[in-house]
């Protein structure tokens, strides 16, 4: 239900945009979560409801954007300013109902991309 993509090899300082492409319903919320090698998966951001409202890792703010195309059912992730730090397989993910928080949880999403891998060379 989720295909994503986008990812690849870039310099730091450069920039990427992953696209995820959502079928088989509308999502309330739709989210970019990270897990570098040896780390845990980590939230880095999420728009939600009608308004779009956006959240972002205080690590990607200023440097990453979520935004989100209703009309294709596709969520998107710029991110520009690249670091090595920001080196990780990119998850998409969705959940289909409400949700009032601003802190955002892997259990708290439906469905989940099968990732795509960003490499930042220094």
């Amino acid at each position: 239900q989720l295909q994503a993509s986008g990812g690849g090899l870039v310099q730091a300082g450069g920039s990427l945009r992953l696209s995820c492409a959502a079928s088989g319903g509308t999502f309330y919320v739709m989210g970019w979560f990270r897990q570098a090698p040896g780390k845990e998966r980590e939230f880095v951001a999420a728009i939600k409801g009608s308004t779009n409202w956006s959240y972002h890792v205080d690590s990607v703010k200023g440097r990453f954007t979520i935004s989100r195309d209703g009309a294709k059912n596709t969520a998107y992730l710029q991110m520009n300013s690249l670091e090595p730090g920001d080196t990780a397989v990119y998850y998409c993910a969705v959940r289909k109902g409400f949700y009032i928080g601003s802190n955002f949880y892997a259990h708290e999403f439906d469905y989940w991309g099968q990732g795509t891998q960003v490499t930042v060379s220094s």
